[in-house]
């Protein structure tokens, strides 16, 4: 059902913007969550590392942290969970996603002191998790 939700969103941008329309980074989306255990989902494209990395996408990366705490905001969304943005087929360098990870949630969460009940990073591997308690 998340799947056909996103799905459904995506014909409707398309429809709005043309069939040659594809989501744009560090613009989040909100869908249902059906059976996972949450609210709702909230989707974001990441940063694409070709070559170099950037300021440009380094900045791109952080306003994906930026945005979706932003949503969860303006819904009355008390925690979220964050998976390792760009980190894998992205290829954006894992240490430095960890640290705009990070320092991008802590500046919003002291920009918004009472939002937040709970944000979560979820990394999907060791090294990650060593990135994030060095960091935390």
């Amino acid at each position: 059902q998340l799947r056909a939700e996103c799905n459904e969103k995506m014909q409707e941008l398309k429809k709005k913007y043309g069939q040659d329309y594809e989501q744009p980074t560090a613009v989040p989306m909100l869908t249902g969550a059906y059976n996972l255990p949450s609210k709702k989902v909230i989707h974001i494209v990441g940063p694409i590392v070709y070559g170099e990395l950037t300021k440009e996408l380094e900045k791109e990366l952080a306003d994906c942290y930026e945005k979706t705490l932003d949503m969860c905001l303006e819904n009355g969304l008390k925690s979220v969970a964050f998976c390792c943005i760009s980190t894998g087929e992205f290829r954006f360098p894992k240490e430095r996603a960890a640290e705009i990870a990070i320092d991008t949630t802590k500046k919003w969460f002291l920009e918004h002191p009472l939002a937040m009940d709970r944000i979560i990073f979820n990394v999907f591997k060791d090294e990650d998790k060593k990135y994030y308690e060095k960091m935390i």
